[in-house]
């Protein structure tokens, strides 16, 4: 089982695709010593990814939680629905390189999964990489960062 990093708040939300790794990964963080904001879906009957992806991606925006984690089937439809939040870059894992990287270069602040794509031991893993990872602040990240900034606007 992976070793979570010190305690954060981490906002938490996922389709009715990705209800069941959500409820499992809720669980697990809180067991972890993590504040988890679980923002739904609460079932496993049929919704509409972009309203969960919104309220991550708002929980984040407005300093309610450190970080976020988005489920869906793929992962894909929740990590563009939240990239439409000004301010959030959201992106897929399903890899820990790209779990750190994505943080380390990109400072990605929303993690999406695909719960159709992992399972429960991948996920833990990439969470657990994803929150340790720090952006690096190296010039050249910094300076992409803020070409994407300004497409935002």
């Amino acid at each position: 089982m992976a070793t979570l990093p010190p305690e954060m708040r981490i906002a938490l939300g996922a389709d009715h695709a990705g209800y069941p790794l959500k409820e499992q990964l809720s669980k697990w963080l809180a067991e972890s010593g993590h504040a988890v904001y679980d923002l739904g879906t609460h079932s496993a009957e049929p919704v509409d990814y972009p309203d969960f992806a919104a309220a991550v991606a708002q929980a984040v925006l407005d300093g309610r939680a450190d970080r976020g984690i988005l489920i869906c089937g793929s992962g894909a439809g929740a990590a563009v629905a939240a990239n439409k939040l000004q301010g959030i870059r959201a992106s897929i894992a399903h890899d820990t390189y790209t779990a750190h990287q994505m943080v380390e270069h990109d400072d990605v602040n929303v993690l999406s999964l695909g719960a159709r794509v992992i399972g429960e031991a991948l996920a833990q893993e990439l969470v657990t990489t994803f929150l340790e990872a720090r952006f690096s602040r190296e010039e050249r990240h910094v300076r992409r960062l803020e070409k994407i900034r300004s497409m935002e606007t």
